[in-house]
């Protein structure tokens, strides 16, 4: 296993310790980032935060919660080297590790219920990138960044 930075904003205290639990109980090390309480914050900074733990390499990869997490996506994909993909269930989540290796999960805390969103940190957690052709599209998107 390794560390992963999970971070909220205002809708998601109560979830994120859920899935902080969750990902503790599957070997995980977790750095809690954003809101603790219910007071409005901004997540775009939560988001950036996050993305450059994970783009310098002080975390493995991230987790980033939200309403709906489209907003944590958008503002985390901001940040050069993370591909964060917003999912509302496994599938998706599990093949944006094999063939896109985001690095950065985002999910919407109004849209998917905790134990949904298990499975969709599990499916995501369990997946490796394949390589391969899946190689030359990464360096793609990376040249669409600089």
């Amino acid at each position: 296993m390794g560390t992963l930075v999970i971070g909220g904003d205002h809708h998601s205290p109560a979830f994120k310790s859920q899935i902080i639990a969750y990902c503790q109980s599957l070997g995980w090390q977790c750095r809690d980032i954003g809101a603790h309480g219910s007071e409005s914050c901004d997540y775009p900074l939560i988001a950036a935060e996050a993305g450059r733990l994970v783009a310098r390499g002080e975390a493995d990869l991230g987790i980033l919660l939200c309403g709906t997490g489209v907003g944590m996506s958008i503002a985390a994909n901001k940040i050069g080297g993370v591909r964060c993909v917003c999912c509302s269930e496994p599938y998706s989540a599990a093949m944006s590790r094999l063939h896109n290796d985001a690095n950065m999960l985002a999910i919407g805390t109004r849209v998917v219920g905790p134990e949904l969103a298990k499975m969709i940190v599990k499916a995501w957690l369990d997946s490796e990138f394949e390589g391969g052709r899946h190689s030359r599209r990464l360096n793609q998107i990376a040249d669409l960044e600089a």
